[in-house]
C-alpha cells in the first residue's frame, strides 16, 4: 500500500526526520542535516489568469491580484522575477486568496478573481482549462523536483521500485 500526500516542503522534511514517512519529494533542498536531496526532474513555472486575460501586463497582474498558496510566494518570486522587471516582492500584489488545496488554487482564478503562479503538472489537472489561461512567458522558469531521504537510511527494495516507477513518470 501506497500513502502519498501533498504538503509543503517544511512539512515533508520534517516528516522524513520524524521517521514518519520513507521518502518524499521536495521543490528546495532540506535545511535539515539528517535529510538529503538529490534532484530528479524539473519542471516549468505557469503564470496562470482568468480566460479572459491574453497578455498578462504588470499594470493587468497589479490589478488582479494574487492567489496565494503554500509555495505561492516562492514561484511567483522565481518566476515573475524572470519576466517583470517591476516585480520586488510579493507583497507588491494585493492578495485576493489562499488555498492549501491543490485542486482548488486554480477556482478562484478561473472566477475572475486573482492569478497565481503554478508548476505545469497542477496546471494540466485542473478540469476547467477553458476558465483559465496559462501564460508561457518569455523567459521560462523550471522548478527542480529532489528525493528527499533520510541521511544514512537503507532503502528497501520496494522503495527504490516506487522511486523507479516516479522516476518513469517525472
Amino acid at each position: 500500500m501506497i500513502d502519498y500526500r501533498f504538503a509543503p516542503n517544511s512539512d515533508i522534511e520534517r516528516a522524513l526526520a520524524n521517521h514518519e514517512i520513507d521518502i518524499g519529494f521536495m521543490t528546495n533542498i532540506s535545511d535539515d542535516e539528517t535529510v538529503s536531496c538529490r534532484p530528479m526532474a524539473q519542471e516549468a513555472l505557469i503564470l496562470v489568469t482568468p480566460a479572459a486575460t491574453v497578455e498578462p501586463s504588470w499594470e493587468h497582474l497589479i490589478e488582479l491580484g494574487f492567489i496565494d498558496h503554500p509555495d505561492g510566494a516562492h514561484h511567483a518570486g522565481m518566476l515573475l522575477t524572470a519576466n517583470y522587471e517591476q516585480f520586488q516582492h510579493i507583497n507588491d500584489f494585493e492578495k485576493k486568496g489562499f488555498s492549501n488545496q491543490i485542486g482548488l488554487i486554480l477556482e478562484p482564478v478561473s472566477r475572475g478573481i486573482g492569478f497565481t503562479v503554478l508548476p505545469a503538472h497542477a496546471v494540466a489537472a485542473y478540469p476547467k482549462p477553458e476558465l483559465i489561461n496559462s501564460h508561457h512567458l518569455p523567459v521560462a522558469v523550471s522548478e527542480t523536483l529532489y528525493l528527499a531521504v533520510r541521511r544514512q537510511q537503507v532503502l528497501s527494495n520496494r522503495m527504490h521500485t516506487v522511486i523507479d516507477n516516479v522516476q518513469k513518470w517525472l
